[in-house]
């Protein structure tokens, strides 16, 4: 087995050998494993299972198995990335199994599987997969949904024994997961955190609105969390009971895609899971229930929280249909019509309408009902208009057949998005494989190759299935169905409301939309036109992995790497100005609304209707970001586009539109959704912390709600246009182009360019909060029983100090293993705490190692006990030698990984152009790991880690639970 199956020249291949080799050899586990029992003989049916009932040509990549057992199997060779093998194990049960005694009991098993199981001791499953490279969380993980649970590994550097070790323990964990006493009392509690950390508004809008759409089905309340009753009353025989009934053989599916022989994959999967049988009788399926027609139609709910929100269903039974082309193709017409009214519902809230978004959405809901969506987030609070004005543009759409023309411009979206499938199916990830199977196995469908799945689309389009009658056909019936529902939520409780909403669906909403405006159509030649193509000053190699750097006579840089590794994809950044380091630290600016309000803001005289049409059936995009020394545009476009979406971009610079309509569209929605960010630690932490982190600079976190109120269409521009004219620009384009043709590209368009005014404004650096003894308290007002902790220390930044970066990041994931052991495995007082280092690119100052946890408000001393602990003992003891091995390996794995794409490449190197240190920094990152040892990182936490540095914040409830959110039926 190849570890790069494609060529690359970089300095990272000899990651292979290193993650082997950079960390002193493991500690002994306290236990070996026991070996796994000889399989008995199962004879395997090697027919493509997943096909029998569908005309659809089966994708020969998969290799198919189904054992006597029942258990099936699907293997593919895929080698992206080189080296990694993705393996799921998918059981056709979740949280409508369970009766109700039992919810929440899949998802405790799933928990329970992970700790420990027939080949592994409690508590060592994660730690054998980190010495495998894999990182918990990301790399092995698990997931249960109402109607299935899914087991999931992506194995970096994988060998056949890996592999077959991998699969023994899965083959454990589902025949003989270690359900005990120990086990049970250990991960309830992370469980219950789990369920209690999760946001209360939320949920309560999710559970209302399941309750009315599905009444009177299992989905009404079943979520996968469980309810803390039933989950208390758990007991180590009725976990096994719910496990002994579902997880068998003939409920698993066993998936494999990655860079491995799938002959050799298959072999090991009836080796590992050969032996297992069922216990006892098979179940009968459960049964879902269908949409009850009696059910009570409308709803509201009342979460202050929340922005007014309307949401709409119309519900039909789920109905199994084979997953054939005709099939396929008639749900293409479907797709067509849904995506023709959210074309014109978003024409409309750009306008500036009665609501900021709408979108209708057809889906099949955990095998409950077929669905049609209607949701709807209101300007203001003014739910009825908005309401009214939806229902208005979908009741035109049912009484009037769309253009052709419409249909195209939707067709053509459609088109483009599967031959670009088609062009990189070549770099698809194994681990997307993997996932797109599972998917397909839940929804009881098949799986096609992008190219035939291309096929089935252009066979209805050249057989005219595409038409405006049938478009109106499939509209009229997407919206009529068993039952029609609605619920909608305000801020302020209304006697009134329930019979307004109840009004409202039956309202006779038909001609209020008026004459309909077409789009004209748009071509590049409308585009204002730039200068005279730019020349070259200089071209040099600027190191590995063969990035070149250019530089234009305008002054314009180019950082450039033709790679053609990842076929029919291109990366482009264009990095301009200087970023938040030259805003004010203490007045605030209008940087926030750049996303929302900047590139659609248009070009010269062209709207975002008109950008749309332009882009129409391309790959073209324009992504803002801010860092801390550059604004930049980005986005992934093709071999065959990226010239032009480099001239939009220029064009957005040199011509920039200032529409009114974006500007106030996103001062409404943050409007919108600021109430939420106080109803629980998590949103008051996106609120506050990254200004409180950085001692109240106002250039980071998210603005104060007199901010946002204080923003106008003025202001925006004030602020962005002299943005936009002046400073550095760096393009840099990473992909699969030609050299030549590239640097023209850039040529003609940010080469073109008149030469940039410099912005000499100084550095404003970032400062870190002063130690104090207590934390810095903030309140929620949501539940009484959530609360959130941080700590922090200062550490540096800028790309001359990677070194000291790459341990850092090493040492924060020492840190948050153990937290992580400690405080959820161990005290059960957090879900998901967690520890990172930041050391900003861009700037000397503003790093930090920052650790956080959800908790309970009377374990908030004990995360900081347990923090504080840890960091003291990383200063006062160097760490084992496994400990850094299964620290440093699976970060290894990671950039190996990484590393075979060009993407990974770009975030790298980006600013280089003018940051030398950048680039070099690149050649250093194997030297930089593997020469980490336990006691350069103990010096490393003596250096940062100190007591008399760390920062400290507490967000506790503000007083009585706020959540107890009342739902008012309808009729």
């Amino acid at each position: 087995m190849s570890f790069f199956t494609r060529a690359v020249a970089t300095p990272l291949v000899a990651f292979a050998l290193i993650a082997n080799a950079a960390a002193p050899a493991p500690a002994p586990p306290r236990k070996k494993p026991a070996a796994a029992p000889a399989a008995p003989a199962v004879t395997v049916d090697t027919r493509p299972w997943l096909f029998e009932r569908s005309d659809i040509p089966p994708d020969p990549a998969w290799h198919f198995g189904r054992l006597s057992t029942g258990l099936r199997y699907a293997v593919r060779k895929n080698g992206v990335p080189p080296g990694q093998v993705a393996v799921r194990v998918r059981i056709d049960a979740g949280s409508l199994n369970e009766r109700d005694s039992e919810q929440g009991y899949a998802h405790l098993i799933e928990h329970l599987s992970f700790r420990g199981s027939k080949y592994v001791p409690d508590g060592e499953t994660k730690r054998v997969w980190q010495r495998f490279g894999a990182t918990f969380g990301s790399d092995s993980n698990a997931q249960t949904t109402p109607t299935q649970t899914v087991y999931k590994l992506d194995l970096p550097a994988a060998t056949q024994d890996s592999l077959d070790e991998s699969l023994k323990i899965f083959a454990g964990m589902m025949a003989e997961p270690a359900i005990t006493e120990r086990g049970l009392a250990a991960e309830r509690p992370a469980v219950l955190a789990e369920q209690r950390e999760a946001p209360g508004p939320q949920v309560r809008w999710s559970d209302a609105m399941r309750g009315l759409f599905f009444a009177h089905q299992p989905l009404a309340d079943r979520s996968p969390i469980g309810s803390v009753k039933t989950l208390e009353a758990a007991t180590p025989a009725t976990i096994q009971a719910f496990h002994d009934r579902w997880y068998r053989p003939a409920r698993t599916v066993v998936i494999i895609s990655g860079d491995i022989d799938p002959d050799v994959a298959a072999k090991l999967v009836v080796k590992n899971f050969g032996d297992w049988r069922g216990k006892g009788p098979d179940p009968a399926d459960t049964d879902f229930g269908k949409p009850d027609p009696a059910a009570p139609e409308t709803a509201t709910i009342t979460e202050p929280a929340l922005p007014p929100v309307v949401s709409m269903a119309v519900l039909r039974p789920w109905i199994y249909r084979d997953d054939t082309i005709i099939f396929n193709q008639k749900r293409f017409i479907d797709f067509l019509a849904v995506r023709v009214i959210n074309r014109r519902l978003e024409t409309r809230a750009r306008a500036g309408g009665s609501f900021l978004q709408a979108s209708v959405s057809l889906d099949d809901v955990s095998r409950s009902a077929n669905v049609t969506f209607t949701n709807i987030l209101p300007v203001g609070d003014d739910w009825h208009a908005a309401m009214k004005d939806v229902r208005a543009v979908i009741a035109d759409a049912m009484a009037t057949a769309p253009t052709q023309a419409e249909i195209e411009r939707e067709y053509a979206e459609f088109d483009a998005a599967m031959r670009n499938d088609v062009g990189t199916a070549r770099v698809e990830a194994g681990a997307k494989q993997a996932d797109d199977m599972v998917g397909a196995l839940d929804i009881r469908e098949t799986v096609a190759g992008p190219q035939e799945s291309y096929n089935i689309l252009k066979q209805a389009h050249d057989k005219g299935m595409f038409t405006p009658e049938a478009l109106l056909e499939s509209t009229r019936r997407i919206f009529a169905g068993t039952a029609t529902r609605a619920i909608v939520n305000t801020r302020t409780a209304d006697g009134a409301t329930p019979a307004a909403v109840a009004a409202a669906l039956k309202e006779d909403v038909s001609g209020l939309v008026g004459s309909r405006k077409d789009q004209a159509n748009i071509d590049f030649s409308r585009l204002p036109k730039l200068g005279k193509p730019g020349k070259v000053k200089s071209r040099e190699a600027a190191g590995e992995p063969g990035i070149e750097k250019v530089v234009f006579r305008n002054g314009v840089r180019m950082l450039l790497y033709a790679n053609s590794s990842e076929t029919g994809r291109v990366y482009i950044r264009v990095r301009f100005g200087r970023g938040y380091s030259t805003l004010p630290a203490k007045v605030p600016t209008p940087a926030w609304a750049g996303d929302m309000a900047l590139v659609p803001g248009g070009i010269g005289d062209l709207d975002q209707g008109d950008l749309d049409a332009l882009t129409n059936g391309r790959r073209i995009g324009m992504d803002l970001d801010i860092a801390e020394d550059a604004f930049s545009f980005s986005a992934m476009t093709t071999p065959g586009d990226y010239a032009d979406n480099l001239l939009l971009m220029a064009d957005k610079l040199a011509f920039p539109r200032w529409d009114a309509a974006p500007v106030m569209r996103a001062r409404a929605a943050m409007l919108a959704g600021y109430p939420g960010l106080n109803a629980s630690p998590d949103g008051v932490l996106s609120r506050e912390l990254e200004r409180r982190i950085r001692d109240g600079d106002v250039r980071w976190g998210t603005p104060s709600q007199a901010e946002v109120e204080a923003l106008t269409p003025a202001n925006f521009r004030a602020f962005w246009e002299p943005v936009l004219a002046k400073g550095p620009i760096e393009v840099d384009v990473f992909g699969d182009v030609k050299e030549d043709e590239a640097i023209a590209a850039v040529a003609r368009t940010f080469g073109a360019l008149k030469k940039r005014r410099p912005d000499n404004a100084p550095v404003v650096p970032v400062a870190f909060p002063a130690h104090a003894d207590k934390p810095v308290v903030l309140t929620h007002g949501g539940p009484d029983s959530q609360a959130a902790a941080v700590i922090a220390w200062p550490t540096g930044g800028g790309a001359a100090g990677h070194a000291e970066m790459r341990r850092l990041d090493i040492l924060a994931s020492v840190f948050a293993d153990r937290l992580f052991d400690r405080l959820r495995s161990i005290a059960g007082a957090s879900y998901s705490p967690s520890a990172q280092s930041q050391w900003p690119l861009g700037m000397t100052t503003g790093g930090r190692i920052i650790a956080m946890g959800q908790v309970q408000p009377d374990k908030v001393d004990l995360f900081f006990k347990l923090s504080r602990e840890i960091a003291a003992e990383l200063v006062a003891k160097p760490i084992d030698a496994d400990e850094l091995r299964r620290t440093v390996v699976p970060t290894l794995q990671y950039l190996s990984r990484a590393s075979s794409g060009n993407q990974f490449w770009l975030i790298q190197a980006s600013g280089g152009a003018y940051d030398p240190a950048r680039l070099e920094a690149l050649h250093t990152m194997v030297d930089d790991l593997a020469s980490i040892t336990p006691e350069n990182l103990q010096a490393t936490a003596a250096k940062y880690l100190r007591p008399d540095k760390d920062w400290t914040l507490a967000v506790l409830p503000r007083g009585k639970d706020a959540g107890s959110a009342p739902v008012t039926p309808g009729k």
